[in-house]
């Protein structure tokens, strides 16, 4: 990511001003905020992934509840702010919250998680910093910083884990560099995120244990991939203190037993490892681990090791590879649920493993360009069922390759229905388009791809593909129907106009 040297230079008018000392509004934060999210989109490294989109969200929803239930998290917060979670392909241990809602996970850390607890641990601690308002309390107490320059400044960290050298250009002058330490959350807003962060996790269910281990993990990646220097994109370093608080704190609950291993939990860990790289001798020494059962290993253990040599040889298009671990692996995860079953009730930790495992086996079905048998293996029987968000991208994946095929329209509806309960999810509104286009109808699907970029808040994108659809209306012969899609594309085309007229005002971020 590049920033535009005529910011530097800009006046502050295009953000609303700090006031003397007095926080950020949520306005203001919100706005910030999607300025810098959309050069996360914008770059290379961002990664849509439903699987493990999935999985960052039935672990996120909890917390959402659980901080409103508390009182941390108000409805005008809740309504406000994105409460968007971005991944990005980067194998550093890291989270960071940004302004308006934001959260990003590098792949990174999914990777090294031991358990769904330490994962959910560290996103309640950074729900914890959006909850408290740390960002806004942390810039309005430098006031004298105007706002394009703290968005500089930002902009400059997400670019350090890509350039290190070129960071320190974007990071833009004496000044800039004088106070991008002071952005860096103070001690007292660690102390409260954590606090705060503990008790939500907690009453979202997940075993506190977790943030110990995950300040343990954090406090070994620090030395390695966190300075200190930058603000927001933080691994927070962690003190002896902050880890004998949380200790402090779990002696206080009941002492149950530990839960085992997840094998669902050590299968996402997996997906994040070889999703994060692509080097050959890392996807080889993967595959490896798969062919080769270390002596003592635990089932999560095992699963892990087979769910990522599975995805290696897909990544290496090695299919009868592919297909052999593959199979090892369904035929594992039988055996350990049948295992379980007969001593004790399946644990709910793994109820998700079969899931993953039967997804995987779609993924490979669908790079064999086996489509019919991918959608055998999403919608058995032909039957019209509700999917889940990543088995129903898969479907009309599949179903895109088979123009004619019968779950053309039941897809297109589900797919209809989640974006309107979910507008922001840029890849449901771009596969929607292309079966739209399958269809022959072109008009909802020019929409389609333009509502995909205006989740991406790409203003000029939006624009562009809004015009093009206002074009096709007007040439051709609409039904009633296109009447009233015509009227929703009129709207929205002023809307992504003045968002980018907003975007392009004097100080604007570029």
């Amino acid at each position: 990511m590049a920033l535009v040297g005529a910011a530097v230079h800009a006046q502050v008018a295009g953000l609303p001003g700090l006031g003397d000392g007095d926080s950020l509004s949520l306005s203001a934060e919100r706005q910030l905020g999607d300025r810098i999210a959309r050069e996360l989109y914008r770059d290379p490294a961002y990664i849509e992934d439903p699987v493990l989109d999935e999985y960052i969200q039935l672990l996120w929803a909890p917390l959402i509840r659980a901080a409103a239930a508390r009182g941390e998290l108000s409805p005008e917060l809740q309504e406000r702010f994105a409460w968007r979670i971005l991944l990005g392909r980067d194998r550093s241990v890291n989270a960071f919250a940004l302004p308006g809602g934001y959260l990003g996970v590098h792949l990174g850390l999914i990777a090294v998680v031991g358990s769904h607890d330490e994962l959910a641990s560290v996103l309640a601690h950074e729900l914890s910093h959006v909850s408290q308002r740390h960002i806004a309390r942390g810039m309005g107490e430098q006031s004298r910083l105007a706002p394009w320059l703290i968005g500089a400044m930002v902009l400059g960290v997400l670019a350090a884990s890509k350039n290190p050298e070129g960071a320190q250009a974007l990071i833009v002058g004496g000044q800039a560099a004088a106070a991008q330490s002071q952005l860096s959350y103070s001690r007292d807003m660690e102390r409260e995120a954590d606090r705060v962060g503990y008790g939500i996790l907690v009453d979202a269910g997940y075993d506190p244990r977790g943030f110990v281990g995950m300040f343990g993990k954090l406090q070994q990646a620090a030395g390695l991939n966190d300075s200190g220097a930058f603000p927001y994109l933080r691994s927070h370093p962690l003190t002896v203190e902050r880890m004998a608080d949380m200790q402090s704190r779990q002696q206080l609950l009941s002492s149950a037993s530990a839960p085992p291993p997840s094998m669902a939990q050590a299968m996402m860990s997996a997906r994040a490892r070889v999703l994060s790289q692509s080097q050959a001798d890392a996807l080889k020494a993967w595959t490896q681990d798969a062919e080769q059962p270390a002596a003592q290993e635990s089932s999560a253990q095992r699963a892990g090791k087979l769910y990522a040599g599975t995805l290696a040889y897909l990544q290496q298009r090695d299919m009868a590879a592919a297909q052999r671990t593959l199979q090892q692996l369904q035929r594992f995860v039988a055996s350990a649920a049948m295992a379980t079953e007969a001593s004790a009730p399946w644990p709910a930790a793994d109820m998700a493993a079969q899931r993953w495992v039967d997804l995987l086996a779609v993924e490979l079905a669908l790079q064999q360009e086996r489509f019919e048998t991918a959608l055998d293996l999403l919608w058995p029987g032909a039957r019209a069922q509700r999917m889940p968000r990543p088995e129903l991208i898969a479907a009309a994946q599949a179903a895109l390759q088979l123009p004619q095929h019968r779950a053309l329209p039941d897809l297109t509806r589900q797919l209809r229905e989640r974006v309107f309960l979910t507008p922001h999810d840029a890849q449901a509104w771009h596969v929607l388009g292309q079966l739209l286009a399958a269809q022959g109808q072109t008009l909802p699907a020019l929409r389609a791809q333009a509502e995909a970029q205006v989740a991406r808040l790409d203003w000029q994108g939006a624009i562009d593909r809004f015009r093009a659809a206002q074009d096709w209306a007007r040439q051709a012969r609409l039904q009633a129907a296109d009447h009233i899609e015509a009227s929703i594309v009129d709207a929205r085309l002023r809307y992504a106009q003045d968002r980018l007229r907003a975007q392009q005002a004097p100080g604007a971020l570029p």
